[in-house]
């Protein structure tokens, strides 16, 4: 071997050692988040950019990821964040309210806080920019085929715009860059008065720039709730048209219902923001986590992964409405209950899922 060649190799090894030392108890990552908080191979993160305000009581989180984001998604889909609240790490989903592949490298959720929700409230009023967040990759099915339908319509109440935002975004982006034509599209939405609607001042522009978009604006103080029973007269095409549809659960189980009488229900797309529920009797009990893991007395009304989280235990999840399975765990013994159905599950290694499953007794997770 050529001289230069066994010192550069015996240079390498040492530098090697030295890399090894300095970073011993430390991992690599651990100095690369000290240069840059954003850059963890460990763990997708993200940096709070902008807080934006879109009525009184919602914002816009513009987020920059870090090392690891796939500018990706597709629109309609949602994403996990965490956010460090006195030493505690929060999670909850909220839908993608900006187009994929943003240009400034950020992407948005856009959030309504409200009165019974803590994390939102933070996130709305809270959150200062230069936050550093914690993110799950973008989940979701409530998409659009590609290409999308000729004929569509988006039934929407309150934050359920968010989704079709990002939706209704990207089709206005694609239409302006390739000249593609827009589809026949109506936006139904709703919202408590004129100040609550989201997106408002866009969504008008929207309407007046394409001629085969339809927006159709209610404001529940003045005009009432949205039932199936006017759809005939906003909306009398609406069982040719390709339906997604998003907002408060009486709204979706409402229109579920029209759906299915007129046997329609292969045209309807839903997005739920919040857990249906039948009435749980379950009588609760103590759940452990793990085999000799922390054990916590939890009731009939606490999900399993609601008391996970309150003990300190690093539950997985993504929706928290038992539709993506991420958080599913075996059953190591006892009896749990599935808030849905109501349905009990006793099989030992069956796997439940912890977002909708609460204890039925005592019970022991496989960890």
């Amino acid at each position: 071997m050529p001289q230069s060649s066994i010192e550069r190799s015996t240079w390498l090894r040492r530098l090697r050692r030295a890399g090894h030392a300095f970073t011993t108890p430390l991992s690599p990552d651990d100095y690369f988040t000290l240069i840059n908080p954003l850059w963890s191979a460990r763990e997708l993160r993200g940096r709070v950019e902008s807080v934006v305000k879109e009525t009184d009581r919602a914002a816009t989180l513009v987020i920059k990821p870090g090392w690891g984001w796939k500018f990706d998604h597709a629109p309609g889909q949602y994403i996990g964040i965490g956010v460090e609240i006195d030493g505690k790490y929060h999670w909850r989903s909220y839908s993608l309210s900006s187009v994929p592949l943003h240009e400034n490298g950020t992407v948005s959720i856009t959030i309504k806080a409200m009165p019974e929700g803590f994390l939102s409230d933070h996130l709305v009023n809270g959150l200062e920019p230069g936050t550093i967040i914690r993110l799950a990759a973008p989940q979701g099915d409530f998409v659009l085929p590609d290409p999308p339908p000729e004929r569509l319509l988006f039934l929407v109440g309150g934050s359920g715009i968010t989704p079709v935002m990002s939706i209704l975004r990207t089709m206005d982006r694609r239409q302006l860059a390739a000249d593609e034509a827009l589809p026949d599209t109506v936006l139904a939405y709703s919202a408590v008065n004129e100040d609550d609607m989201m997106f408002l001042h866009e969504l008008r522009v929207m309407a007046l720039r394409y001629p085969n978009f339809t927006f159709i604006e209610r404001f529940t103080d003045s005009d009432g709730i949205l039932t199936p029973d006017q759809l005939d007269d906003i909306v009398p095409d609406w069982r040719e048209r390709a339906t997604w549809a998003c907002g408060p659960a009486p709204m979706l189980d409402a229109f579920t219902e029209l759906y299915e009488r007129h046997g329609l229900t292969d045209r309807l797309h839903i997005e739920r923001f919040s857990l249906a529920t039948v009435d749980s009797d379950a009588s609760g009990g103590s759940v452990t986590f793990g085999v000799g893991g922390p054990t916590v007395q939890v009731d009939g009304a606490t999900t399993l992964l609601e008391a996970g989280e309150k003990a300190g235990v690093n539950m997985l999840f993504g929706c928290r409405m038992g539709i993506c399975h991420t958080c599913d765990v075996p059953l190591a013994s006892g009896r749990v209950r599935d808030l849905r159905s109501g349905e009990e599950h006793d099989n030992p290694n069956e796997y439940i899922q912890t977002c909708v499953s609460v204890a039925a007794g005592d019970c022991t997770l496989t960890l």
